[in-house]
């Protein structure tokens, strides 16, 4: 874990295996936060970011479900590991319905968690960097996020992080419908109504960025997103 170290949030009611796992997991380099309670975690999910949630299911004041599922509203693919003693195939099922990366039950070998953890951090690692170096061409335009750069015949327009960050979810969904919900959450951080609008303002910026090819077109799908139709 050279260069970087990873931010866990463990939320974990059970005061003597949330040490254990809090000591184990520092042990190997990572930054921890030890909450006891869904809102306790909740709460520092709001104020801090993290690499990865590692959620008890079963905590007071609000359960590892109900936290998971704020988690995503505010973060759709930070990844999520339950860790529970319910063994039901509901349970698990409803676990994986959340949107969770594993579901861990309980007792568990810490040494497999941190495999766990490991391989999942550094799928996370590759999948940023090869979406990091993409380039996009779209009709007549060339495209590179990581300069900010929209391209065309000859003319380059640097783009703002906002509006760079917004045509490359676009151009990743070329031809396909963008989530709204997707794209406010993951630009601006949440899909309140003035974000919404913020983002509407972007739409119409980028869409006067590529006016010059007559088969570029940034359509609004009513009530769900955009699409950027491209050949």
């Amino acid at each position: 874990m050279e260069g970087k170290k990873y931010k866990i949030l463990l939320c974990e009611d059970d005061p003597n295996l949330g040490m254990v796992l809090k000591n184990y997991l520092e042990l190997n380099d990572y930054d921890v936060t030890l909450e006891r309670d869904g809102r306790l975690g909740l709460a520092a999910f709001q104020r801090e970011k993290y690499d990865i949630c590692l959620l008890d299911v079963m905590m007071p004041n609000m359960d590892g479900f109900t936290l998971g599922g704020e988690i995503r509203d505010i973060d759709p693919e930070v990844p999520l590991f339950f860790l529970s003693a319910k063994t039901m195939k509901e349970d698990i099922i409803s676990g994986y319905k959340l949107g969770a990366d594993d579901y861990i039950t309980k007792p568990f070998d810490s040494e497999v968690l941190l495999l766990k953890i490991k391989a999942i951090l550094k799928r996370n690692e590759e999948i940023n960097r090869e979406s990091d170096n993409l380039e996009f061409d779209l009709g007549k335009y060339h495209f590179n996020p990581k300069l900010r750069e929209l391209s065309h015949e000859g003319k380059t327009q640097t783009l703002s992080p906002k509006e760079n960050e917004l045509l490359k979810m676009l151009a990743e969904h070329k031809n396909d419908l963008l989530p709204r919900e997707r794209a406010l959450k993951k630009i601006w951080g949440s899909d309140t109504y003035f974000n919404g609008r913020s983002m509407d303002v972007y739409i119409a910026k980028l869409r006067k960025y590529l006016k010059d090819d007559e088969q570029i077109e940034i359509v609004n799908i009513h009530g769900n997103g955009f699409r950027l139709v491209a050949p």
